[in-house]
């Protein structure tokens, strides 16, 4: 720097200046950068070629991509180097856009890309979830002869596996002649982040067979995968296998291996670990707290927090919310508290888990003041809204404030927080919203496709539903006996009988899954739903365990829908035997009664009910508007619009009567004249909040209504006909599922 500010204009090449930046890149001194470039300029030489390239690695190498941009931007450059320099710099800081943008310009200029551009363009569009842009690139460096180049390839199959697309990553790694370390390390790192471990295990075997020589990346994958299966045993032999290959005397290792000690429940050896590493970071502390809070050891977890505190590591979120997780279940106010007081002082609270785990915690203290003070936003308390609370429609708009503070604050791409969002809008009745985020996720995991299929089944879409859980497993991804109760559950509330018994077979015979009684219940369901009552009984008298209220209480909804006197009789007395002082089973089967109009049966019930000391949960639906959820109970006429909403409803009944529709009478449930009964379907709760959303939201606003039992079929007649009538879409959850009222029809097609 001395030689360079006392040299004249003409003393020096345009190579010595290139040097000099090459210094400064190697030793990251980007004051001394600035300053070689400010001769540059005041020298008057011209920047371009080696010097402009120079001086743009010099500014990323030193840390300033901006600067290094602008020079770029001033250039004419043709050197793909520089370009693959700002594309992976873009790409390290999470501006993947702007790396898309860079190689398309790159393209426009004809600009030839290399194997090194490939590989981060395609981890670009990995992060991005752009599948079919990077299916084109795939085909688009095939055509220029990149396929066989190993770099390229590996990128490939880690591209396809982020993108879920298990087979077409196998299939590249098996085509595969000359594989490296990394291309086992991509099979292994593959398998287990889609849920595959076994696979993973398998892969990393096969590695071992061959003689190919593994590196750390190898273990930590394979270490994982314990992690994820729960053998101990494995790492313990991988431990042994690292001692021997001097893989222990790296952090990540033992991180890794820490991690894996104390997710098997073995405190021993995680503390072995702990206590022969050379090195610790916030990872290796934060991993010996969780494995004491999962071991019910919440004294411990403190004490190992203090003693980091004491060593001067800083903890980071994840220690944070593992400490407060263990005063949470320890009932530790006091160092809940402390914990409090250090989240202020370094400016913690702003993160939703932090501010989530506070709230927790002071609940689980008994320190309720203290857990609403942590609110610090509407959106917190949105999400304390949907987390106690998320059968309740109310909670969309909270919702959707706390999806706004998560695109905020960059976590949309975190997939346990997008799948958190998409069931959140699947509760919420927002299935629509629902799916366009479920199709952003770019690596979807068993539990995004499952929040799908669900959700597709919740709302009646059985045939959604179906689609989905094929597009599932023909991504490689295997079904669990979750997502085997949510496509049969899906199946049975749209009447897919076939399809329903086909996905039975299939958990049995194929995935070796043993059915559980909420299997059994759904196969019941779908047969009593579908009118096969005496075939659901037989169904349930051959199951091989022993059935509960739950199955016998789908069959008696079925003899409900079919009005079978009988048989309710029948299996109602199984109910009743179970679960003697559950209410909903004898409403249930007085409902029955009143329908084929045995009023006396009706009236012993009543007094059985009433001799058990039972109370019957009184109706009431509720909606949302302006921010203010207002609620309804059934003829209760003390809402400030009442009469409004009472003159809207006999104003649409009599058009109803008009076009030839008529009033259900059997769901009044009273033994009365006509009139009586007309005047009780009136003041169905949901048929309230359903007039009282007409009169008040907007034209083009979707009424949302919530009810805590299932919806009577005259209400679901008048939804319909509203919907028709006033050209709004209404959309009612009841205690069973989602209706979406639409110009007269209803997306359950009469299965409820």
């Amino acid at each position: 720097m001395d030689l360079l500010c006392k040299s004249h204009k003409l003393e020096l090449e345009s190579r010595s200046y290139c040097s000099i930046l090459q210094l400064c890149a190697d030793i990251k001194s980007l004051h001394d950068g600035r300053k070689v470039h400010s001769v540059i300029c005041s020298n008057g030489i011209e920047i371009d070629g080696m010097l402009g390239s120079k001086l743009v690695f010099m500014y990323v190498s030193c840390g300033n991509l901006a600067e290094g941009r602008r020079v770029f931007d001033k250039i004419a450059n043709e050197k793909v180097f520089l370009w693959n320099l700002l594309i992976n710099e873009y790409a390290k800081i999470g501006n993947y856009k702007e790396s898309m943008f860079l190689y398309k310009r790159m393209q426009e200029l004809g600009i030839k890309a290399n194997s090194y551009t490939f590989s981060c363009v395609l981890k670009c569009f990995s992060a991005l979830g752009s599948v079919v842009e990077g299916e084109r690139v795939h085909g688009y460096l095939l055509r220029l002869g990149f396929g066989s180049y190993n770099t390229v390839v590996n990128s490939l199959i880690s591209f396809y596996f982020r993108s879920g697309r298990i087979e077409s990553a196998r299939k590249l790694f098996d085509e595969l002649s000359d594989r490296d370390v990394i291309s086992w390390n991509s099979m292994i790192s593959g398998y287990v982040a889609n849920g595959f471990a076994a696979k993973g295990l398998e892969i990393f075997k096969e590695m071992l067979g061959l003689g190919i020589r593994v590196d750390l990346a190898t273990m930590v994958s394979v270490l994982a995968a314990c992690t994820n299966i729960g053998i101990p045993l494995l790492g313990r032999a991988l431990h042994a296998y690292a001692i021997k290959s001097r893989f222990d005397r790296e952090i990540i290792f033992n991180n890794t291996l820490l991690d894996v000690y104390a997710k098997c429940g073995d405190m021993d050896g995680a503390i072995q670990v702990f206590e022969n590493m050379d090195e610790r970071s916030v990872v290796s502390w934060t991993s010996m707290i969780a494995g004491y809070v999962r071991e019910g050891l919440s004294e411990k977890a403190i004490e190992i927090f203090r003693e980091m505190r004491r060593e001067g590591i800083n903890p980071d979120i994840f220690t944070i919310t593992s400490i407060l997780h263990a005063c949470a279940c320890g009932g530790s106010l006091e160092n809940g508290m402390e914990v409090h007081n250090y989240i202020t002082e370094n400016n913690m609270q702003s993160s939703l888990f932090v501010s989530n785990a506070l709230m927790d915690m002071y609940a689980k203290c008994g320190s309720m003041e203290n857990a609403h003070s942590c609110l610090f936003s509407d959106a917190c308390k949105g999400h304390c809204l949907m987390e106690y609370h998320d059968w309740s429609l109310a909670a969309l708009d909270r919702g959707r404030e706390i999806h706004s503070h998560i695109l905020r604050n960059g976590l949309s791409s975190d997939r346990y927080v997008a799948n958190a969002l998409a069931d959140m809008y699947v509760k919420c009745g927002a299935l629509v919203l629902a799916r366009s985020l479920f199709d952003k996720i770019p690596v979807k995991d068993l539990v995004s496709w499952t929040v799908m299929i669900a959700g597709y089944g919740m709302h009646g879409f059985g045939s959604e539903a179906v689609a989905t859980f094929n597009e599932m497993r023909h991504a490689g991804i295997e079904p669990d006996e979750v997502s085997f109760i949510s496509i049969l559950y899906a199946c049975s509330h749209s009447g897919l009988l076939d399809e329903g018994r086909k996905f039975f077979n299939i958990m049995r015979n194929d995935c070796s899954i043993e059915p559980k009684l909420e299997h059994y219940a759904c196969m019941v369901d779908l047969l009593a739903r579908s009118g096969k009552l005496s075939k659901a009984y037989s169904f349930i008298e051959k199951m091989p365990i022993e059935p509960d209220a739950t199955i016998w209480g789908s069959l008696l909804c079925g003899c409900r829908i079919y009005h079978d006197v009988k048989l309710a009789e029948k299996v109602a007395e199984h109910v009743f035997e179970l679960e003697p002082e559950n209410t909903g089973y004898y409403v249930l089967l007085a409902n029955i009664y009143a329908e084929a109009e045995k009023w006396e049966e009706v009236q012993k019930l009543r007094k059985r009910i009433g001799r058990y000391g039972l109370r019957k949960n009184p109706g009431c639906s509720w909606i949302e508007i302006k921010g203010k959820v207002h609620i309804f109970v059934a003829r209760n006429n003390s809402h400030p619009q009442a009469k409004k909403i009472e003159y809207l409803l006999k104003k649409l009944r009599k058009k109803m009567k008009e076009e030839g529709y008529f009033p259900k009478m059997r769901y009044a449930l009273i033994n009365a004249d006509e009139m009586e009964k007309e005047v009780a379907l009136c003041g169905h709760s949901e048929k309230l909040a359903m007039a009282f959303g007409i009169l008040s939201l907007p034209p083009s606003k979707t009424i949302r209504v919530t009810k805590n039992l299932r919806v009577c079929g005259d209400c679901h007649e008048m939804a319909k006909f509203m919907s028709k009538t006033v050209g709004r879409e209404i959309v009612l959850r009841d205690s069973n599922r989602f209706h979406h009222f639409k110009d007269g029809y209803c997306s359950c097609r009469g299965y409820w």
